[in-house]
């Protein structure tokens, strides 16, 4: 009876370990975010986004891109971090990291509000460290960009991200940033 107690409870944490290490917090001016990653789905951006974020890379990036009514772009690691002595803001959009860029994982999750996809150019392989984070469903984004997570609390912080010009493509002047990303499981 104590073995079988024993087994359930060792199952039962590590179930809650695994959990937690795909649920980040995206501390934002407003509040915390808190978000799940889909690993299932999007096993390598998974991957990929946590490792950029526990080596405190998405810290200080800045929101370069953010059209109202549509999504907040950010994860520039080279261009859009604010503390980093690359930091070019017109020039935030098209950098990354020092990784290679990621094949494509596209899959069957919409495009919904609170959804995070990563961002790319033209090749569809061509994602690395950007994504962004839908205000509103984007149903023409669905299955050519690949969807990793969702927003399950902390949205109306999302919300609260500085609108870019919507004559500039969503271009941010004096934008906001992300104060710091990292899982769960990492947090107090």
């Amino acid at each position: 009876m104590i073995k079988k107690i024993l087994i359930i409870a060792i199952f039962f944490f590590q179930t809650n370990l695994i959990a937690k290490e795909n649920i980040m917090i995206l501390k934002l001016k407003d509040g915390d975010v808190k978000i799940e990653l889909f690993a299932d789905v999007a096993p390598k951006h998974v991957e990929r986004i946590k490792t950029l974020a526990n080596e405190g890379k998405y810290n200080g990036v800045v929101f370069h891109r953010v059209i109202d009514g549509f999504m907040a772009q950010t994860g520039d690691v080279k261009f859009g971090n604010i503390d980093n002595k690359d930091y070019d803001l017109n020039k935030a959009g098209m950098g990354g990291s020092e990784l290679p860029d990621l094949k494509s994982e596209f899959n069957n999750l919409p495009h919904e509000r609170g959804t995070l996809s990563m961002a790319r150019a033209a090749d569809p392989n061509s994602g690395n460290s950007q994504f962004f984070i839908c205000f509103a469903p984007a149903p023409f984004l669905d299955r050519q960009y690949t969807v990793f997570g969702k927003v399950i609390s902390g949205m109306e912080f999302v919300d609260k991200i500085k609108r870019g010009d919507s004559n500039n493509n969503g271009a941010v002047v004096e934008p906001d940033k992300i104060i710091s990303f990292k899982s769960e499981k990492g947090s107090p």
